[in-house]
C-alpha cells in the first residue's frame, strides 16, 4: 500500500514506518556529529556521564531525544518503557514503535544494551518488569528521565482511572487557533476547570507515579550512588499562562515540581538528586487543538530561526546533557545550574526577554492573507507531519509498503 497522512480534527491517525526510523535515524545522526564536535568522550572511552538510564516515556518527542542522548553521546546502556500499538502485516501501529524499532537495531550495531518494554509504565507491574531487566544487566540506574504525557492513568492501589483535561482554571479562555496544515485561523474557547477536573489532571499528570517510581527502584536496590533523576515541564509566555500554566495542566506541573524536591531529598541520602527541567515548547499532538498555542509556535519559530537559536527536541536534549548535566568538569550532584525553584531552564532562549518582545509585537498582525509570511507555516506543518513520519527527507513516499510490521528501506 502506499501511506499517505490521515488527519483527522488536526490529530494526524497514522504512521509512516520508513519515515518514523528515518527521522529516529536522523536524531541518532545528529547527537553523533554533536559527540564528535563536542570530544565528548563515552564513558567505556573514560569520559563523563550516565552509564544505565531508565527512560520512561521513550518512544516519541523529549523521551526519544533523551535515550538516544544518552546512548549515542554517552554510550549509556537504556532500558526504555512505553505504551505503543504493535502493527501487524496490513495495519501500522503507532510512530513511537517504529521509533523504538529504530532505535534497538541502531544501538545493537553500536554495540550498546538496549531494552524496550511495551507496557504501561503507570503499573507496579512494569516497574517490576524494569527492576528485573536492569538486575540482569548486573547494573543499577545513575540516570532516570521521566517523559510520560499519557491522557489517562489508573491508579495502582485503587484500579480507578483517572483522565486529565486541558482546561482554564476560574473562567473561560478564548484565543486565536492556527491550523497547522491549511493556515486558517479560528478562535476557539476551552471552558473553565469543572468538578474533579483539577485533581484529576494532577492525579495523571502531577509527580505521584514519577515518586512512585523512585520509592519503588530505591526499595529494590537498583539506584546507584549518585543517581539524578529529571522530569520534564513547560511554563511558556505569559500570553499563554492562562490555558497552560495557571490551568489543569499547569496546576498538574506545579505538582510535579514540589514532588521533585521530596524525591531530591531522598536521593541526596545516595548522593544524587531530582530536577525538573522546563523545555522549549514545540509541536505536538495536542499544540493544534490548544487556543493560541500553535499560532504563538507559528510566531515564535519564525523568530528563533531568524536568530539562529530554534532548536527541535532532539538539539534540546542534547544541549540539556551536554550543557547542564554532564559538562565533563564536575559531574556530582549539586552542581547543575538552575533557578531559585531548582529547576532546569532549558527554555531559555525562548524565554529570552529580546524574542518575547518580538513575538509580542508580530502576534496581533497575524491574519490568514500574511500568515505564511508573519509566521513559519511550512515549519509548523513539517514538524506536525514528522511526528507521524511524513515529510521526511530522503523518503520515497510514493513506494509502496507491502508489510507494515516492518521497516524496509
Amino acid at each position: 500500500m502506499i501511506i499517505k497522512p490521515m488527519i483527522r480534527s488536526n490529530i494526524c491517525i497514522n504512521a509512516h514506518p520508513i519515515g518514523c526510523a528515518k527521522e529516529t535515524l536522523n536524531q541518532i545522526d545528529y547527537v553523533r556529529s554533536q559527540k564528535a564536535k563536542r570530544a565528548i568522550k563515552s564513558v567505556s572511552e573514560g569520559g563523563k556521564g550516565p552509564k544505565t538510564v531508565l527512560v520512561l516515556g521513550c518512544s516519541t518527542g523529549y523521551g526519544l531525544a533523551s535515550r538516544i542522548s544518552a546512548a549515542f553521546e554517552y554510550g549509556a546502556d537504556t532500558i526504555g518503557v512505553s505504551f505503543e500499538k504493535e502493527p501487524t502485516v496490513n495495519k501500522g501501529g503507532t510512530p513511537g514503535w517504529y521509533n523504538n524499532m529504530e532505535f534497538d537495531k541502531e544501538a545493537k550495531a553500536a554495540g550498546l544494551k538496549a531494552i524496550t518494554l511495551n507496557a504501561d509504565a503507570f503499573s507496579d507491574e512494569c516497574r517490576a518488569s524494569v527492576i528485573d531487566e536492569v538486575k540482569k544487566l548486573n547494573s543499577k540506574f545513575d540516570l532516570i528521565i521521566y517523559s510520560l504525557a499519557s491522557p489517562v492513568r489508573t491508579d495502582p492501589d485503587t484500579k480507578v482511572l483517572y483522565r486529565s483535561v486541558i482546561k482554564p482554571v476560574g473562567k473561560e479562555y478564548s484565543g486565536a487557533a492556527l491550523d497547522m496544515m491549511t493556515g486558517k485561523i479560528s478562535f476557539s474557547s476551552a471552558a473553565p476547570a469543572e468538578g474533579d477536573d483539577i485533581p484529576n489532571t494532577v492525579k495523571v499528570m502531577g509527580g505521584e507515579d514519577w515518586e512512585r517510581w523512585i520509592k519503588q527502584l530505591s526499595e529494590a536496590g537498583v539506584l546507584a550512588e549518585g543517581c539524578r533523576t529529571v522530569a520534564y515541564s513547560y511554563i511558556g509566555p505569559e500570553l499563554s499562562h492562562a490555558i497552560y500554566r495557571d490551568g489543569t495542566i499547569g496546576t498538574a506541573k506545579k505538582d510535579l515540581e514540589a514532588r521533585a524536591r521530596n524525591i531530591d531529598a531522598s536521593l541526596k541520602k545516595i548522593g544524587g538528586a531530582a530536577y525538573v527541567s522546563v523545555n522549549k515548547g514545540l509541536v505536538t499532538r495536542s499544540s493544534a487543538v490548544i487556543p493560541i498555542i500553535s499560532l504563538y509556535l507559528g510566531v515564535l519559530f519564525k523568530i528563533m530561526k531568524a536568530n539562529g537559536t530554534h532548536e527541535g527536541c532532539i538539539e534540546q536534549m542534547e544541549r540539556l546533557f551536554a550543557e547542564r548535566l554532564y559538562t565533563g568538569q564536575d559531574n556530582a550532584a549539586g552542581t547543575v545550574p538552575v533557578d531559585s525553584e531548582n529547576r532546569i531552564r532549558i527554555d531559555d532562549w525562548e524565554l529570552d526577554p529580546k524574542v518575547q518582545a518580538e513575538v509580542d509585537k508580530i502576534m496581533p498582525t497575524v491574519t490568514e492573507e500574511n500568515v505564511a509570511q508573519t509566521t513559519d507555516l511550512a515549519g509548523l506543518k513539517h514538524d506536525f507531519l514528522t511526528i507521524n513520519g511524513f515529510d521526511v527527507d530522503g523518503v520515497d513516499y510514493n513506494k509502496e509498503v507491502t508489510d507494515m510490521s516492518k521497516i524496509e528501506y
